[in-house]
């Protein structure tokens, strides 16, 4: 269940001021309606609050018991959330090609598994410079990887381009265009793979019919 879609341009719904119990504290929650929305989407705020998110016209005392049933998932969240802003040290671990690898902080360099990362100073932002690595791993790999598949699937690919998506591992345009989200470089090259190759399908079979499924099926090992 995709529980956390930015969804943008939408307007609040007109309604007191709600709240969600998550052990024992009352989180506040936005309530918001989207003419695009087909459901119900909650997403914790990087202030501790939940924005909800409503399709045109449905319930918002439905939309409410609907966040109040994902408590574990916005616990989890907010862990999660609570983790990136602490600072990364020694012994960090962090996803890279597949391996949850810990991170070796000295004075100068940062090691994650087989990359050596310069730090400017030994107050430098480690999570930034690590990222930022990974950023550029992934905008020279990922492009020349799609690139790759795509030939031996006989399929022509106009540009394939590499962005910070916070809702999506890639996506496949019209024109024939792949965005790939960076994070894929954290990931096995299985899942790699298993996320363009659909994009890849999807540029021989412009549609969502079951044949796109059946190819993704076939050309992928899960």
């Amino acid at each position: 269940m995709q529980l956390h879609l930015n969804w943008s341009g939408g307007t609040p719904a007109s309604s007191p001021r709600r709240h969600v119990t998550i052990d024992g504290a009352a989180v506040p929650v936005t309530v918001m309606r989207h003419r695009r929305a087909r459901r119900y989407v909650v997403r914790v705020s990087e202030g501790g609050g939940l924005r909800l998110t409503l399709p045109r016209g449905a319930s918002i005392a439905a939309g409410v018991a609907f966040a109040e049933r994902q408590r574990d998932w916005i616990v989890h969240e907010m862990e999660r959330q609570r983790q990136r802003r602490w600072p990364w040290v020694t012994g960090t671990r962090v996803w890279f090609r597949g391996e949850h690898a810990p991170i070796d902080v000295s004075e100068s360099i940062a090691v994650v598994g087989s990359e050596t990362i310069p730090l400017e100073s030994s107050e430098a932002n480690v999570r930034a410079t690590v990222e930022g690595r990974l950023r550029a791993l992934a905008t020279t790999e990922l492009p020349a990887r799609c690139r790759e598949l795509a030939n031996d699937a006989g399929v022509d690919v106009s540009k394939v381009s590499v962005r910070k998506q916070r809702s999506r591992w890639g996506a496949c345009s019209a024109r024939r265009m792949i965005t790939l989200n960076w994070r894929l470089i954290q990931m096995p090259s299985e899942v790699r793979d298993c996320v363009i190759l659909p994009g890849l399908t999807h540029i021989q079979h412009p549609n969502h019919s079951r044949r796109v499924w059946r190819e993704v099926e076939r050309i992928c090992v899960w």
